[in-house]
Parts: C-alpha cells; sequence; structure tokens
C-alpha cells in the first residue's frame, strides 16, 4: 500500500493538478489538505478543461472518494459556485464523492474584504495576494475567530457565536481600514445561502481516512501552490499563510497518524511565478513574451500574466530537499520545443561567489542567476509517449535535472491533455 503526495517544488503552478487528475486512476481516495480558492489546479481531460480552485482533482474520476481536509481554508461561497460551475457540464458533485471535514474552518465574507483593503493600504510594499481572503483568514484561526463547518449542524448556535465574532471583526473594518461594518442581516444572507449549500456534505472526514487505510485503500494528498510558497519554509514574506510541505499531509488531511509513503514533487520545465517577492532567474521583455505566450502562462485564479524564468535548478535543488520528494513530474517540456538554445540557472551568485545554496529570504534580492545554456531539440515533442523516443536532447535535459535534484524524473507531460505523458520507469 502507498500512500502518495502530489506537491510543488517549486512557486506553484506547476501542473499538479493534472497530474493527481491522471494519477487518481490508482487511487481510491483524494485529500486535498491545505490552502483555499487563492490558486486554480487547471485540468484537461474528456470533459473538457477546467480551473479547479477548492475542489480535488480526482472529482472527474468516478469512484474516486474526494475530501477537504482540516487544514484547508474552507470558502463555502467559492466552493458551492465551483460545485455548480462543474454539474453544469456533467460532472457529478454529490455527498458520495465530496466530503468536507467537519474540523475545516469556514473562510468568512470578511476575510475577501480584509484582504483586499490591506494589500490598498500596502500600496507598493503589497505582497501580490489574490485577494481570496487567505491570509486574513488563517490569521483568524489561530486566534480561534472563525468556526468550524460542523457547526453548520447547529444555525442557532453558530448565529450565536458569530455574531461575537462579528462585533470583534467590525472593529478592525471600521477603526482601522475605515470600511463599512459587515451587518448582521448580511452574515445570516450568507450563511443560509452558502453555508446551508455545503452542510449535506460535512462529515468526519477522520475517521473516513482511519478506516480507508485500515482497509488497506490508497490516499492521494493533494497540495496546492509550492515548496516556495510555504509560509515557514518559503520565500517569506511573499508566501501563502499555510505549510504547503507534504510533511504537512496526514495534518491538514484530518488523520495525523497517517503516513506518506510516496512525495512526487512536480517540476515545470521552465520556471514560472505569480504574485510579488524575488524571482532570481526571472526573463524580461519578448524573451519572456514568447516563452509567455508558447506556455499559456497566466494564472488559472486571477487571469494575471505570470512571471517566466529558465528553469532554476537552484530552486529546484532546495524544493526537493524540503518536500523530501521521492520522484519527480517534469511538466510542458513540450512547451521548450521552440528554442534552440535553451537558458538554464545552475548557480546564484552571492557575495561575488557561486553557490548552489538557496539562500536565507532575506538575502534573495542580492542574487544574481548564473545561466548556461542547453541544446534545444527543435522539433514537436507531444504525440511521444516513451523517453526513449524523445529527442537526444530532451532526454538530456531530464537527466540533468535528475543529477541536479538528485531525483528520479518519472513522469514528463508534453502536452496538458491527461494522455499527453511519458511514464518513465526506474
Amino acid at each position: 500500500m502507498k500512500h502518495t503526495a502530489v506537491v510543488g517544488i517549486n512557486w506553484g503552478d506547476e501542473g499538479k493538478g493534472r497530474m493527481v487528475d491522471l494519477l487518481t486512476e490508482d487511487y481510491d481516495i483524494v485529500v486535498r489538505y491545505q490552502g483555499g480558492g487563492n490558486a486554480g489546479h487547471t485540468v484537461v481531460n474528456e470533459k473538457g478543461k477546467f480551473a479547479l480552485h477548492l475542489l480535488p482533482s480526482g472529482i472527474f474520476r468516478p469512484g474516486v472518494v474526494n475530501i477537504l481536509g482540516n487544514g484547508v481554508a474552507l470558502d463555502p461561497e467559492n466552493l458551492w459556485n465551483e460545485i455548480e460551475t462543474l454539474r453544469e457540464k456533467g460532472v457529478p458533485v454529490t455527498p458520495e464523492n465530496l466530503k468536507i471535514s467537519d474540523r475545516a474552518p469556514l473562510l468568512l465574507p470578511w476575510h475577501r474584504q480584509q484582504d483586499a483593503l490591506e494589500e490598498a493600504r500596502l500600496a507598493d510594499k503589497k505582497y501580490g495576494s489574490t485577494k481570496q481572503g487567505i491570509a486574513p483568514f488563517y490569521s483568524d484561526k489561530y486566534q480561534k475567530k472563525t468556526v468550524m463547518a460542523g457547526e453548520l449542524a447547529d444555525p442557532e448556535k453558530l448565529r450565536a457565536r458569530l455574531r461575537g465574532i462579528l462585533a470583534w471583526k467590525n472593529l478592525t473594518l471600521t477603526r482601522v481600514y475605515g470600511a463599512e461594518a459587515v451587518t448582521e442581516e448580511e452574515l445570516d444572507e450568507w450563511l443560509a445561502r452558502y453555508g446551508e449549500a455545503i452542510r449535506p456534505f460535512v462529515c468526519d472526514t477522520g475517521e473516513i481516512l482511519r478506516e480507508a487505510d485500515r482497509a488497506g485503500r490508497r490516499i492521494l494528498f493533494e497540495a496546492q501552490l509550492g515548496a516556495l510558497r510555504d509560509l515557514d519554509y518559503g520565500i517569506f514574506p511573499y508566501t501563502t499563510s499555510s505549510n504547503t510541505l507534504a510533511a504537512y499531509a496526514p495534518v491538514g488531511a484530518g488523520l495525523p497518524s497517517l503516513r506518506v509513503d510516496e512525495v512526487i514533487g512536480v517540476v515545470k520545465a521552465y520556471s514560472t511565478c505569480v504574485g510579488e517577492g524575488p524571482f532570481t532567474a526571472e526573463m524580461n521583455g519578448e524573451e519572456a513574451d514568447r516563452l509567455r505566450e508558447a506556455g499559456v502562462e497566466y494564472g488559472a485564479k486571477t487571469g494575471r500574466p505570470r512571471r517566466v524564468g529558465p528553469l532554476d535548478l537552484v530552486a529546484t535543488r532546495y524544493g526537493v530537499s524540503l518536500q523530501g520528494a521521492t520522484g519527480l513530474a517534469v511538466t510542458k517540456l513540450d512547451v521548450l520545443s521552440y528554442m534552440d538554445r535553451i537558458p538554464v540557472c545552475t548557480h546564484y551568485l552571492l557575495d561575488g561567489e557561486k553557490t548552489d545554496r538557496f539562500p536565507f529570504p532575506a538575502r534573495l534580492e542580492e542574487a544574481a542567476p548564473v545561466i548556461r545554456y542547453v541544446d534545444g531539440w527543435g522539433c514537436d515533442i507531444s504525440g511521444v509517449r516513451r523517453f526513449e523516443d524523445l529527442p537526444q536532447a530532451a532526454r538530456e535535459y531530464i537527466e540533468m535535472i535528475e543529477q541536479a535534484a538528485d531525483c528520479p524524473v518519472g513522469y514528463i507531460s508534453v502536452g496538458p491533455e491527461r494522455e499527453s505523458i511519458i511514464r518513465r520507469a526506474h
């Protein structure tokens, strides 16, 4: 039996959703264990193209149980809208294939409002938030100023709890930001519409996971964002507000005693980044525009153009170490096919010396990339399904990643579709 985590190695947007969608054919349960609606997992399959923000990417597989764990920033409004969007496209989402942890705290309407107000206050010092309320939510969670999904079962008691929190939150909205207060009527309307809509999905998911583990069923943990956005080990303060690492998966999923047996780290064949913060090997100008267009690099949640750059082996090696990756999946290798010579960041230059160690966050702005060019392959590889059928230069590119990261590459995507994949045995 193998419980597996699929995680991001770099800044996020690596293609985790397409890998989870592919791998769920071998798993019984898929669990989102952290983060919220502030990022998107793009999935392309026979049902169409989808950008998932809260729903686990196993939702498209018949017979797979999908769980939103207690580590998730559970936004009832965004979740319900996402459920309805999928249903309209013929994807069944029911309490049988989607289950919400009764211990998942609720992201409330004022969290998004406060997020936008704080970004506006920060002005040119902003963190690049997607304004989905994530930072205020996690702050309130640790202050015990939110409620759990299981409390939806008792609406009267829930309203009484929330009215006390509302009075406290309105002090921040009105006195700190000069914004309008949220009224009890607005809160009651929101609860009646969205809280009631998701209530049938709420249950004790910890017991479901416990029974599944005992029965030998296979569990896939799905992370949001990447290692460099981890609150504790990423490029602080330009991180998310949760832990994006595989080590957190059992805790955020709802059963801390579970053990993750395998960690598949997802790495894009080049680098992308959404939001603010240091991005050492960033490309600019025409070179960046061409790569961005070739890879269709626009945020799944925001539509913002992603910052792009060459594969960063320094950041990748650091991310592999943080995640404890046992294997890698390299995505979007086909995008690089237009390049005759492919840039790769092999080291950073810091204090006049080359280093392959990822610096402390406060020093990243001082680092400069050391770029080496490798041969391109100059042909379409989207139809290739065996590693040995790739052009030699493409094989060497994958082997370079393996050597630098000291981790084997088991999957190579050569297109966005589920079947556009090379599986590589080791």
